[in-house]
């Protein structure tokens, strides 16, 4: 009955060992499950700015509007015909 006893003991210690300290151990998912929540913004992030960037390009592929928006506002060109004037405040 000793022999079972400590047998059960033993193997007790060593499950609880490996719960706590070993490989696969409690720490060590509470790291994972957090590493992966971290992924899973950044992929969300960049899902986003992927979407943002996919409706920029197909706004500029299929209109005029976004086109001369941008080249008024980041080359500063005005059309043929265009009075320019620049406002102080």
């Amino acid at each position: 009955m000793k022999i079972l006893i400590v047998i059960i003991l033993l193997l007790t210690a060593h499950l609880q060992y490996r719960l706590w300290l070993g490989d696969d151990s409690i720490e060590q998912i509470k790291a994972s499950e957090l590493r992966l929540e971290n992924l899973k913004k950044q992929a969300d992030e960049k899902k986003q700015r992927n979407d943002a960037l996919y409706a920029e390009v197909e706004d500029l592929r299929k209109g005029q509007e976004a086109l001369e928006e941008r080249a008024r506002d980041e080359l500063g060109m005005i059309k043929e015909n265009e009075t320019f004037f620049q406002v102080f405040e």
